[in-house]
């Protein structure tokens, strides 16, 4: 075993990486497990197509850009692949589960790759709370739908907590599994929801929704047809749901230590999760504007009855069946949705133990499963401590309030805004590791230009989210801490590493280090 005051042996070349699979003081993950349809399954699950389009849609037409909402995924999805682009290729020359802390690290340094280690980890880890709480929400409402009874809402996010820990604790398969027939299930309903509107000779088809131009446009306050006043709509809003409707796709170089061929699949899962996604997301929130008569019809929808945003339709155009299939899968997504960000903030968790910045006992893998056990019982308990903190300070009885509009609504904001964070520097992290490492393989393109654009874009999406946090956070207080615990958790990173490079210098070099070159079957 390494000594904590010595410096490691086996780094390869001038980046200062460290091969994991000749060290014997290492637990390892269960490699070769998951093919390319595994990380699709593992990863696009985070991004939850089913919650994406019924929680965010409505907001996007709404209170952002009406008819421009379909335009704004499809912006989103160009400036994402851009974004992939470079990711993509820093992914084929760096392997680890350490995702965002593992490439920056290696782009721009210890100091900024551990800011973002424990950026990652609060943030997947507030994911897991938040999909928690959004699960809890429509379990209240299904139960009180099917038997009248109003439960509290924190004792359904602690069953989706426990149910997790459950799951989670075998071999990584087995989410694949899960999370496989989830996904399958939500794309099916909606592409049933998109043949039954597009086919429809009642829907207002109108190219206008697509229009790149429209993205860019919001509404002013006025009323509708029916002397309702409609408030005025942002185009930024529409811009920032868009966007934040992939959250989870970036997640597929945390399994690439799993994978059977990590150089080539982890690549093409973020190539296919961006473009699959941006081209579902486009048309079938283009098929939700057209089932409406006029474009105030769906913005008074949005504003007034934005739950039944897609329900309605699909009972109209297609049958009550579809409606009631929806109402069940917005729950199996949103508890798969939480299920892949617990996976992937556990192996967050099991990398900074494995390097030993975080205790050791974090980085152990199961004898049997080769899953990361220690740190997904400690992901646990971090989701279910979150759940307690809510459900004490803010109550139990209003599981619209308490459990949707503040743990779900404001535990994703503070994720989001960490991982926008840290997909920016990640651009630049791609741009300085080519050309202080792999000169001969950057190109000005894939390694330049495209991150660089993908850099000011991401920017622009965290400006949005805090000039807007008034209306984001609901008009909570804990809303107007979220910048603040934001720059102290990254502050609190740097300082970390600066300690580690005093104390425990060899502890230091590994941050972020620890790469994998594959092993033998």
């Amino acid at each position: 075993m390494t000594a904590q005051g010595s410096k490691p042996t086996g780094a390869i070349g001038a980046t200062g990486a460290y091969e994991i699979t000749q060290r014997q003081d290492l637990h390892m993950l269960h490699n070769k497990a998951v093919g390319l349809p595994g990380v699709l399954f593992l990863t696009v699950t985070g991004a939850a197509p089913i919650s994406a389009m019924l929680f965010n849609v409505p907001i996007g037409v709404g209170y952002g850009n009406g008819i421009g909402a379909p335009a704004s995924f499809a912006v989103a999805t160009v400036i994402l692949l851009l974004f992939s682009v470079g990711f993509a290729a820093m992914a084929k020359k760096v392997t680890a589960t350490g995702g965002f802390y593992s490439f920056i690290s290696h782009g721009l340094g210890r100091e900024l790759g551990m800011a973002l280690g424990f950026g990652s980890v609060v943030a997947y880890s507030v994911f897991e709370a938040s999909l928690c709480g959004g699960f809890a929400f429509f379990a209240n409402a299904k139960v009180m739908e099917l038997t009248g009874a109003n439960i509290g809402w924190h004792w359904f996010a602690l069953f989706m907590v426990a149910l997790i820990a459950v799951l989670t604790f075998f071999d990584v398969k087995l989410s694949t599994i899960i999370l496989g027939a989830a996904l399958i299930g939500e794309v099916l309903i909606l592409i049933v929801f998109d043949v039954g509107i597009f086919t429809s000779p009642n829907a207002m088809v109108s190219g206008a929704a697509v229009n790149p131009a429209n993205a860019f446009i919001g509404f002013a306050a006025h009323k509708n047809a029916a002397g309702a006043d409609l408030a005025a709509g942002a185009a930024a809003i529409g811009l920032f749901f868009a966007f934040w409707s992939w959250v989870g796709f970036e997640m597929a170089p945390n399994y690439g230590e799993e994978s059977r061929d990590p150089k080539r699949i982890v690549p093409r899962s973020l190539y296919i999760s961006v473009v699959g996604l941006g081209i579902f997301y486009t048309i079938t929130s283009w098929a939700a504007v057209s089932a409406y008569p006029t474009l105030d019809d769906a913005i008074t929808q949005a504003q007034t009855n934005s739950a039944m945003f897609y329900l309605q339709p699909a009972a109209q155009f297609i049958g009550g069946w579809a409606e009631q299939i929806m109402s069940w899968l917005i729950l199996t997504g949103s508890f798969a949705c939480g299920m892949a960000f617990h996976n992937t903030a556990a192996r967050y968790l099991y990398s900074l133990g494995r390097e030993r910045a975080l205790p050791v006992a974090l980085g152990k893998t199961h004898t049997h499963y080769k899953s990361p056990y220690v740190a997904s019982f400690t992901q646990s308990v971090i989701a279910a401590v979150i759940v307690l903190l809510f459900a004490i300070f803010a109550g139990t009885n209003d599981a619209t309030q308490q459990a949707y509009l503040m743990l779900y609504g404001l535990m994703a904001l503070l994720g989001t805004a960490l991982v926008m964070i840290a997909q920016a520097l990640a651009c630049v992290a791609v741009i300085v590791y080519f050309r202080k490492n792999h000169t001969a393989d950057a190109h000005w393109f894939s390694t330049l230009v495209a991150p660089l654009i993908a850099f000011l874009a991401q920017v622009y999406i965290v400006y949005l989210l805090f000039a807007n946090i008034d209306f984001l956070g609901g008009g909570f207080a804990f809303a107007n801490w979220i910048l603040p615990i934001v720059i102290a958790v990254l502050a609190a990173g740097v300082a970390f590493a600066l300690y580690l490079k005093t104390a425990k210098p060899a502890v230091y070099d590994q941050i972020g280090r620890l790469i994998y070159e594959g092993m033998a079957k």
